[in-house]
């Protein structure tokens, strides 16, 4: 893989590179196989960050 760019594969949990599997079903692109394979870790950091962000936690305004 010498394109520059890599996708994370959801279907086959693993490091593709631009002739990979169709975009829906993988994250990316990244600029390197590294960070393509923290794809999941990168997505579970952010969701924690966001899941405490007092900007987008709402849930005291729900009755």
């Amino acid at each position: 893989m010498s394109s520059g760019e890599y996708w994370f594969c959801l279907t086959h949990h693993r490091v593709e590179g631009q002739d990979g599997c169709r975009n829906a079903d993988r994250l990316g692109p990244y600029p390197t196989e590294a960070e393509a394979s923290r794809a999941l870790d990168k997505v579970e950091e952010r969701n924690e960050a966001w899941d405490h962000d007092p900007a987008w936690n709402d849930e005291e305004l729900e009755d």
